[in-house]
């Protein structure tokens, strides 16, 4: 089922989800339903599965360094299969720009559809770690909304080298992110919400944003959203902070800012077990907020571990 499916069955009710990340090749999938199960009394409707891009590694051949490129957590679509099979859930595949050609997208698109699939999470995704900014793959597409425009377009029965005539079309329901203080490349949260309503009218369906830790960064973002015609479900998108340097890393990597009281509570914490009661508490606290504002759903990105949201859905499910 279309994740604004579910949105429209819960008739105003929030709803709970989360994200997952595939394990590191080699290891088992069993450590990611063991994540999985604790969170699945609180009924989510879909779980996000994020995709990760290629990278260079440095295999030593003796004594020399062999620079090869490749994909540490594979298994995107392989995983949800397996979470649709074992759960009965909808799961979201994230499809990035990054590192995936034109091609390789309609390909993957095209077993997501056989597999029974209804969402897709259209992405850019981020530059490699050796580049200080984000660069298209050769063939690929270098904007999240030309990789809307392709899903749209298969949705049609457009292909990428011909039209076929099809009763069997994909109905793909696509998700786009969203940056309530607005994306690190943008000049201005205007010219980004720009970019955001062109993905809308183009064919996304729902949003979810970027991680905040003020709700009022997300108020004010839906605010701006509607007055610019952006009409669809905009989904917050939490993350609980569980250590102490997430306090420098957060900033650093998601450029978003973390309130004063938060840092303070943080900074007060004697260990990281400490840290993670006040993130539980934290996010407590915003999941209350946005939910009696009446958000449709509320996003967790888990990535790991899933005892602290397992702690925050349970005071708010």
């Amino acid at each position: 089922m279309k994740v604004t499916d579910h949105i429209k069955q819960a008739k105003g009710e929030t709803l709970f989800s989360f994200e997952i990340i595939p394990p590191v090749k080699g290891r088992s999938i069993q450590e990611l339903y063991d994540n999985i199960d604790p969170l699945m009394e609180f009924n989510p409707p879909f779980i996000d599965v994020t995709t990760s891009r290629e990278e260079f590694v440095y295999i030593d051949r003796d004594g020399l360094l062999d620079k090869k490129l490749t994909r540490m957590r594979p298994g995107t679509l392989g995983i949800c299969a397996s979470i649709k099979h074992k759960y009965d859930v909808d799961t979201v595949p994230h499809v990035l720009c990054g590192g995936f050609t034109k091609e390789e997208t309609e390909y993957l698109l095209v077993d997501c559809h056989y597999l029974g699939i209804d969402n897709v999470m259209a992405l850019r995704g981020d530059a490699m770690k050796e580049e200080k900014y984000f660069a298209p793959t050769s063939g690929g597409h270098r904007y999240a909304s030309d990789l809307v425009n392709q899903i749209q377009a298969l949705n049609q029965g457009n292909y990428l080298h011909e039209v076929i005539e099809t009763d069997n079309c994909a109905d793909f329901c696509i998700g786009v992110a969203g940056y309530p203080e607005k994306h690190m490349e943008a000049p201005s949260l205007k010219s980004d919400l720009k970019r955001l309503k062109q993905k809308v009218e183009l064919g996304a369906d729902y949003v979810v944003t970027q991680m905040f830790f003020d709700n009022k960064k997300y108020f004010e973002f839906v605010k701006e959203a509607r007055k610019m015609g952006i009409d669809v479900p905009i989904i917050p998108g939490i993350k609980p902070i569980a250590v102490k340097r997430h306090l420098q890393l957060l900033p650093q990597v998601f450029r978003v800012d973390i309130p004063e009281d938060l840092i303070d509570a943080v900074e007060a914490c004697k260990n990281n077990k400490e840290v993670r009661q006040v993130g539980v508490e934290w996010c407590i606290q915003q999941s209350k907020e946005l939910k009696e504002a009446g958000v449709p759903v509320l996003h967790y990105y888990s990535m790991g571990k899933s005892d602290n949201i397992k702690a925050i859905a349970k005071a708010i499910f």
